[in-house]
């Protein structure tokens, strides 16, 4: 076993001894980073939202559309008493459920924390992440 090892060890030291070391050029380092500098721009992704501004107008558009024609144009009122046939019926489904008031509370302020939230944790990960 010695033996093998002293005779790898001076194999490499015969191959080390026949070349020489080699030093890179002056601008290696500029060369380097120019390369690592476009890898990185290459990888780089611009944000595009999930749903583009166009589809919002549309989306937007299309709600008050369809407000309009529901409230100005679709008014049959010779039906009121079928309207009031209807709301009748809905009021007397919901009048035997009674809330107290923290739950009445809690339905009204949850939405607009979580809103509150949904904002301070798009900016603090829009400043974390630099998007």
């Amino acid at each position: 076993m010695k033996e093998s090892d002293k005779n790898i060890k001076n194999l490499i030291d015969k191959m080390m001894a026949e070349n020489n070391l080699e030093s890179p050029s002056i601008d290696f380092t500029s060369k380097i980073m120019s390369q690592v500098l476009l890898a990185e721009k290459s990888k780089i992704k611009t944000y595009k939202p999930l749903i583009s501004k166009s589809t919002w107008l549309i989306i937007g558009l299309s709600l008050i559309a369809l407000t309009g024609y529901s409230v100005f144009i679709n008014n049959d009122f010779s039906n009121m008493e079928m309207v009031q046939l209807y709301s009748d019926k809905a009021s007397a489904l919901f009048s035997g459920i009674h809330f107290s008031k923290n739950i009445l509370y809690a339905i009204l302020i949850v939405p607009f924390m979580i809103l509150i939230q949904i904002g301070l944790l798009k900016n603090y990960f829009n400043k974390k992440y630099q998007v």
